[in-house]
């Protein structure tokens, strides 16, 4: 598709509603594309608390593509995913990332939240760079919004108008309410519990080193139970990042905070008696140790209204056992940020967001399925999902499960261009479908375009 005429395009003012990963990283797509941004943070400090978070190659393109400095993150670069058996600790299935650069064009990062942010937040700000820097404002709590005008509302009595307006304000986002959308949630089947470790301290202990294996590593997940470990190394390595799981029946927390009060260390061991003793000593040491309550959220319906849209966990809540909720918030970032840049954007904000949600949905929609199924069943993630030569291997539906290939060779450019010309009547004669090129092998033995 050629690009629209010059006299087509405007630039926006852009309201934001959430200075998270997610609200800064389309705050930097949508400032790339030319458009003035203002985010609204309604804490009066921005930074984001947690522990690590997943950034595979479908998430780490459009950071190099946003011309954002990946190395002041932090990030470990992962060699290998490791799943292992739960008592004994052995290797039961491990995804190689030697070749992961090579095939998909960049690295998994893996980082610690707090830098990934910074990371974020001082590419939106910066002078220079392409487009103008972002104005950030903090102690701004959303209320209400205008969806035909624009409006915002604050609960510090002020108000801004803006033409378009993006809802990115978490897992309890107001902006999905004022839209009227009310979530089909239910508790998960499985409650974890959160600590870091350091390495230094680990080894200090002679206890052994994790961060050698640069991996993403997992204790169980096998056998439809709901205990596993998961163990992501961030900072460099300096910082061994677990979440632990268990059934719900054994810890149901009711108010989750990641600012309270620790939980004390017997509270994480109990529910592992026969966990290896190598991670579980690990475990041992654990601080800041938090509880995250889970939540099973069905599909919203739409995810735009008017002149709002969501985004991220806003939009399409998820269970973590995929690794892409990052990912998925920062692809929507490029989404929008295509959309409403000059070689594809008419001046008509509803058209775009209807595009977005066309766009969106689809891929969004599958892979939060396919996060509920990898919480009990290991070989449901991406990346084990192809190792099935494996004694253990079996998912619930090899045609439907989900693919490292439908998630890393995915062109959102072409996408957009598919329903852009969809909406045009037009043809669309690139050899693609929903972003995929034809002849493109699944691991589940499917063929794009056959």
């Amino acid at each position: 598709m050629g690009s629209l005429p010059a006299s087509s395009w405007r630039r926006l003012n852009v309201g934001i509603v959430g200075g998270g990963i997610g609200g800064l990283s389309v705050a930097i797509a949508l400032r790339r594309a030319g458009h003035d941004v203002v985010v609204y943070e309604r804490n009066d400090f921005v930074g984001e608390v947690g522990a690590s978070v997943s950034c595979a190659a479908n998430g780490t393109r459009w950071l190099h593509e946003w011309g954002i400095d990946v190395s002041k993150g932090d990030p470990v670069v992962l060699k290998k995913l490791i799943n292992r058996d739960w008592k004994t600790g052995e290797q039961v299935s491990v995804y190689e990332l030697d070749d992961y650069e090579e095939r998909w064009g960049h690295v998994y990062n893996m980082f610690h939240r707090q830098n990934m942010h910074r990371m974020l937040k001082d590419c939106a700000l910066d002078e220079h760079g392409d487009g103008k820097p972002i104005h950030l404002r903090v102690n701004y709590q959303c209320t209400d919004i205008d969806t035909v005008n624009g409006v915002v509302s604050f609960a510090n009595g002020l108000t801004a108008l803006h033409d378009l307006v993006i809802g990115a304000d978490g897992i309890g986002s107001t902006v999905r309410k004022i839209i009227g959308l009310s979530p089909e949630k239910r508790p998960a089947p499985s409650s974890c519990l959160h600590t870091n470790v350091y390495t230094e301290d680990a080894v200090k202990h002679g206890l052994l080193d994790y961060s050698l294996d640069s991996a993403l590593q997992y204790w169980g997940g096998q056998e439809d139970k709901w205990d596993k470990i998961v163990l992501s190394p961030c900072n460099g390595g300096k910082l061994l990042s677990y979440y632990c799981f268990f059934p719900r029946e054994i810890g149901d927390y009711a108010n989750q905070t990641w600012g309270g009060e620790d939980r004390p260390v017997e509270e994480l061991l109990a529910p592992y008696p026969e966990l290896d003793p190598k991670v579980k000593e690990h475990l041992a040491m654990g601080i800041e140790i938090r509880p995250w309550r889970l939540w099973i959220h069905d599909p919203y319906p739409y995810i735009a209204k008017g002149r709002v849209c969501l985004l991220g966990d806003a939009g399409h809540p998820m269970m973590p056992h995929q690794s892409q909720g990052a990912c998925m918030a920062i692809e929507d970032a490029a989404a929008l940020g295509i959309l409403f840049s000059q070689k594809y954007f008419d001046g008509n904000v509803n058209k775009a967001l209807a595009t977005y949600q066309d766009i969106r949905l689809p891929r969004v929609t599958k892979v939060q399925g396919a996060s509920a199924k990898a919480a009990y069943n290991i070989n449901e993630r991406i990346g084990f999902s192809s190792n099935t030569n494996i004694l253990k291997y079996r998912v619930e539906d090899e045609k439907a499960k989900l693919t490292i290939e439908e998630m890393n060779a995915y062109d959102m450019y072409k996408d957009v261009e598919e329903k852009l010309a969809k909406q045009k009547g037009a043809p669309f004669t690139d050899k693609y479908i929903n972003g995929l090129p034809f002849g493109l092998n699944l691991s589940n033995g499917v063929i794009i375009g056959e």
